[in-house]
């Protein structure tokens, strides 16, 4: 018998955000880009940095990379006073004179509400109190025009600080001389939590490519715009795994193909423009699979792709691989597709991932680490044949930590620190694992769906 390797696990985090500019204007009409920037985008690269050790995938959906860039460029613009803000939140931070009249008073305070009210609100007291007279405008919304302007300024201030990251709330001496002071901030202090918000949202791509440089993390990318590729070439792979599912009148999705191609290769140009490399591997949008979409992304050069489990079980029963073959035999090993070229596709572990992104954070950070570890160590003594495994641990890398204590601070650095020191476990990335000859099984068919439940059902079907 073999001897036992290590079980190799992927942890691969997804950043995504849709376009949120005006197409005209360049304003932005959200701006949920910045603040994941400056809230997760920097812990993920902080939790990195602070275990060299650990490896991890990290997917960048090429239309945030833009945004990313756009706010950078807009916030280093404005603080050299050589350009306007074009998000009107963010502009408003470092306003002198704040809205007055009543509905833009109004609107504003709701957008300053916008987060989880018991893990970004609740904790910080200063915080909690003017949320809780924003609640009690809710009944007396004429109160508003009674309101001082100090109200509004600091109610701007603790929702931009509540959305840092936590490791910059705790290594930013003025991000804490900001919290400490709690009550009546100035226009000064408003233009300092500016600064910090473009330095955090400006390093952001320099410090991915940085982990990527040293080979810590391996960096891919999506179509540009985060399309349905299945979809966009064939309207009908939706009844692969739906076989009854309404489908709209069009016969096809105009010039489908096409624009999945030009989707494919802007999204490369543009992470070739941000990180200098052509990545080889590609979390496709919605982690959407089909025959069709695998081969485009086979021409287009990427050695890996990834879906989910549901996936490869619909996949493994259609080509009547299921039966003789244990779950770990299956879900552990990726697959070259009939005719799709030279392309390996990963299956994440559903469940694992799910752990993460669902249920982990009403957990104790150790606590949840220590339930994960106990599911890998199970997952490598069913792997006992001295074979290649491989656990694809799969999710979205921002929205989780909203959910989880001080935004998935102690969660992250265990599991950071137990996964890179834990004998039994080699933390790796989906490119190192065809580098070194990984076992890949043959696919005879694929039966298109994604993440979600196998199917497309998310994005076509309604009645």
């Amino acid at each position: 018998m073999s001897a036992k390797k290590p079980l190799n696990v992927v942890l691969c985090w997804h950043m995504h955000q849709p376009e949120y500019r005006d197409l005209v204007s360049g304003e932005y009409q959200l701006p949920w880009t910045y603040l994941h920037a400056m809230k997760d985008y920097a812990d993920m690269a902080a939790h990195l940095e602070d275990v060299p050790e650990a490896r991890a995938v990290v997917n960048f959906a090429p239309v945030l990379l833009d945004q990313i860039n756009d706010y950078a460029n807009q916030l280093h613009g404005y603080l050299k006073d050589t350009a306007a803000l074009r998000d009107p939140l963010l502009a408003a931070l470092d306003e002198p004179a704040l809205p007055v009249r009543r509905e833009q008073r109004l609107d504003l305070i709701k957008t300053c509400l916008r987060a989880n009210k018991e893990r970004l609100i609740d904790p910080y007291p200063a915080y909690k109190r003017l949320a809780d007279i924003a609640k009690w405008l809710d009944d007396k919304p004429e109160a508003v025009m009674y309101m001082g302007e100090q109200y509004l300024s600091d109610l701007l201030v603790w929702y931009h600080l509540a959305w840092l990251g936590e490791t910059v709330k705790r290594r930013d001496a003025r991000v804490k001389r900001l919290m400490e002071k709690e009550i009546a901030f100035t226009l000064h202090d408003r233009r300092e939590l500016l600064e910090i918000i473009a330095d955090s949202v400006g390093g952001i791509i320099a410090r991915y490519r940085a982990l990527a440089e040293r080979g810590q993390v391996e960096l891919s990318v999506n179509p540009y715009a985060h399309p349905i590729v299945p979809l966009m070439s064939d309207l009908g792979s939706a009844r692969e795994a739906m076989p009854d599912v309404p489908l709209p009148l069009l016969s096809h999705y105009p010039g489908g193909e096409e624009r999945a191609r030009t989707h494919i290769e802007q999204g490369l140009a543009t992470f070739q423009g941000y990180f200098g490399f052509k990545p080889t591997g590609c979390w496709p949008s919605e982690g959407s699979v089909s025959t069709a979409a695998l081969k485009l992304f086979a021409e287009a050069g990427f050695r890996w792709a990834a879906s989910g489990g549901a996936v490869l079980q619909h996949s493994l029963k259609a080509s009547g691989k299921v039966h003789g073959l244990s779950r770990e035999q299956q879900l552990y090993r990726p697959y070259r597709v009939a005719d799709t070229g030279d392309i390996a596709c990963f299956f994440r572990d559903d469940g694992l991932s799910d752990m993460i992104g669902f249920t982990y954070s009403t957990w104790h950070g150790d606590d949840a680490v220590n339930n994960l570890v106990t599911h890998l160590e199970t997952i490598d003594n069913a792997c006992s044949d001295g074979g290649d495994y491989l656990v694809p641990i799969i999710l979205d890398g921002e929205n989780a930590w909203e959910f989880y204590p001080n935004n998935g601070y102690y969660f992250l650095n265990a599991l950071y620190t137990r996964l890179a020191r834990h004998p039994r476990i080699r933390l790796t990335t989906f490119s190192e694992y065809l580098s070194e000859g990984g076992q890949v099984l043959s696919l005879p068919r694929l039966v298109a769906g994604s993440w979600v439940y196998g199917t497309f059902s998310t994005w076509i079907g309604d009645k």
